[in-house]
């Protein structure tokens, strides 16, 4: 059973951002275990740093390539959280929720297409060149 992410509303100033801070660990944290396409994306991310490193990519190309990886990152995040509010209303079958499942994936695919076309108008000429 997934576990439960703890919430805590009372605390003020710098301990309710240590509060944030320790609860968006818990999410990334909770991603890496339980969602396996979160792995998969971390795992890409630093394939893509290290093909980045070996082909000496310039700064501009990090900026595109970091930022889309991370968009993606992001994207499962808010997709994951789609889910498990979907789960939480309902485990039945109910057409709405089929619908925002299918659209959080679609978002992280679409992300991941983007990606993917990015890594290779980049990469590909480094490639030829050795």
């Amino acid at each position: 059973m997934r576990p439960e992410l703890s919430v805590d509303k009372n605390r003020k100033g710098i301990m309710r951002l240590f509060s944030s801070a320790k609860n968006s660990i818990q999410g990334i944290t909770y991603a890496y275990k339980y969602e396996k396409s979160f792995l998969l994306h971390t795992i890409f991310l630093i394939i893509s740093i290290v093909i980045g490193f070996f082909l000496k990519i310039s700064f501009i190309e990090w900026l595109i390539i970091g930022g889309l990886n991370l968009l993606l990152i992001v994207i499962e995040l808010l997709n994951t959280s789609v889910e498990a509010t979907v789960d939480m209303i309902t485990t039945d079958f109910h057409p709405l929720a089929k619908i925002a499942k299918d659209c959080g994936s679609a978002a992280t695919f679409i992300v991941i297409i983007a990606t993917l076309i990015a890594e290779l108008i980049i990469f590909i000429p480094y490639i030829e060149r050795l």
